[in-house]
């Protein structure tokens, strides 16, 4: 096997020593990810806009750069990808909808501005559910997205085409977006490691806004580790987002390597009952044992809210999409209507050609539950119990370090399986929606597989802005266990 048939089987880490030791170039890293996308993305659909020329011409200029002792960071010479909801300057970002099927963005967001002055190289956009509306990245105007494990099965949404790019290792890390699971389900699915920051920890400027109070960004990655050097670069303050903390931010490598011992883990009781499927609890509660094995304390702890959730966020993120999508009307952005008989009309056939039924449906909810004399019914009702499901993790968090549990009820379902069925598919986030509506950070790292081969992952739940202490924990489960390296056989 020569140097550039294994770059595909590299972490971030191992990738960047490789061009600063001059085993292989950046553009040589390039070459391998895009043959690699070349050859696979047409079975996967994980890509929508693939950027070779531009990638080998970033690719020239940093591999001239480091020579010249310029780049030296973590990121330097390392191929990504980004979700197709990412502001990307002269690339095509759809937000995976025919409302934006032409749209090239003019600037950089935030987090793509960090990581192209870092040194990394754009190999793309992923593809994703329709302006991150979905569980199973099938409401794509571009096409569903295939698991890698299994290609008749959902790679989970609605980052599902960044989940599937990493497990078929198809870049080395991307960003995602999690609003009510979106980063933590799809990694499940896909046995990969994704992290969900804190609300706030990542500027969201430049990223196409689905649910204001709820979207954030995430590195996913094959292991903790590519996560924590992701995230040292695209954390912190930006002036732009007035959501952003102003809040250091540290070296989430620096305690990769703490012990475990006596870190007290909570077992929501209400995550272990009824609607998780039985071969999922049994991977669960093997893992779970793993930790006890190293020295962690396990406690049960009550979420008694949780079950509240899902009704509360179909009433909260519709809500907010239906504000943030009025925007697309066919006159400053976006797709417009062919000869329109007058304004009214103009609207209404541009937002009903440009958008796809999920967001149709979502946008309607919104608009109800915003509506005069239904306001105080379903939206303030819902930030009010939002409020009360908050304060059953702080209460959980006096007296545990971290939570535990599912990520998914389920393993990987099949394609189509759901697609007619909105509730059941809303369900599938029954164990991530509840961290999003409290504004916790969130993670899922890969702890092996079902009775029916697909793979499982483990949910993590920090306090606020302690995504360290999480990395750490899924690190040094990455140390033990060998399942993050696992890649199905057709890509390996």
């Amino acid at each position: 096997m020569s140097q550039a048939d294994s770059i595909h089987t590299l972490s971030l880490k191992g990738i960047h020593d490789g061009v600063h030791t001059g085993k292989f170039s950046v553009m040589e890293a390039t070459d391998a990810y895009l043959d690699r996308i070349e050859r696979f993305n047409p079975e996967l659909n994980a890509y929508i806009t693939v950027t070779r020329d531009a990638a080998k011409t970033q690719a020239v200029d940093i591999d001239n750069r480091i020579r010249k002792g310029e780049l030296t960071g973590a990121m330097a010479g390392v191929p990504y990808a980004l979700k197709d909801l990412f502001c990307s300057e002269g690339v095509l970002t759809t937000c995976a909808s025919n409302m934006l099927a032409n749209f090239i963005s003019p600037y950089d967001a935030h987090v793509a501005e960090k990581l192209k002055a870092a040194g990394g190289v754009l190999l793309g956009k992923n593809n994703m559910d329709e302006f991150a509306m979905g569980s199973s990245n099938e409401t794509s105007a571009f096409g569903s997205v295939c698991n890698p494990w299994d290609v008749s099965k959902v790679p989970g949404g609605s980052s599902g085409g960044g989940a599937a790019t990493i497990a078929a290792r198809l870049a080395p890390m991307t960003l995602g977006t999690d609003t009510g699971g979106s980063i933590r389900q799809p990694a499940s699915f896909c046995n990969i490691t994704g992290i969900k920051p804190t609300y706030g920890r990542i500027s969201r400027y430049g990223m196409i806004a689905f649910a204001s109070s709820l979207d954030q960004c995430g590195p996913m990655a094959a292991s903790a580790e590519d996560c924590a050097l992701t995230l040292n670069i695209i954390a912190g303050l930006d002036g732009r987002d007035s959501t952003c903390m102003d809040l250091p931010v540290p070296d989430y490598t620096a305690t990769l390597n703490g012990s475990l011992e006596g870190l007290r883990i909570g077992l929501p009781k209400e995550f272990f009952a009824e609607g998780l499927d039985a071969q999922v609890a049994d991977v669960i509660d093997r893992a779970i044992k793993q930790f006890q094995a190293k020295g962690a304390i396990i406690k049960e702890v009550t979420l008694p809210n949780s079950h509240l959730a899902v009704p509360v966020y179909y009433v909260v993120a519709p809500a907010e999409c239906s504000s943030n999508l009025s925007r697309f009307d066919g006159v400053r952005f976006g797709h417009r209507c062919e000869n329109p008989k007058d304004l009214m009309d103009l609207y209404e056939r541009s937002r009903w050609e440009g958008f796809g039924d999920e967001v149709k449906r979502r946008i309607m909810i919104g608009t109800y539950a915003l509506s005069a004399g239904y306001y105080d019914a379903y939206y303030l009702k819902a930030q009010q119990v939002r409020r009360l499901i908050k304060q059953d993790f702080e209460a959980a968090f006096k007296d545990v370090d971290v939570i535990m549990g599912p990520s998914c009820p389920t393993t990987a379902f099949g394609i189509g399986e759901k697609k007619d069925d909105p509730i059941s598919m809303y369900l599938e986030d029954l164990y991530t929606i509840p961290v999003s509506l409290a504004g916790l950070p969130g993670m899922t790292f890969p702890i092996g597989f079902a009775a029916d081969g697909l793979p499982v992952g483990m949910q993590l739940v920090g306090n606020y802005f302690e995504e360290a202490r999480m990395l750490n924990i899924a690190h040094q489960y990455q140390q033990w266990t060998d399942w993050h390296t696992q890649v199905p056989a057709r890509f390996a």
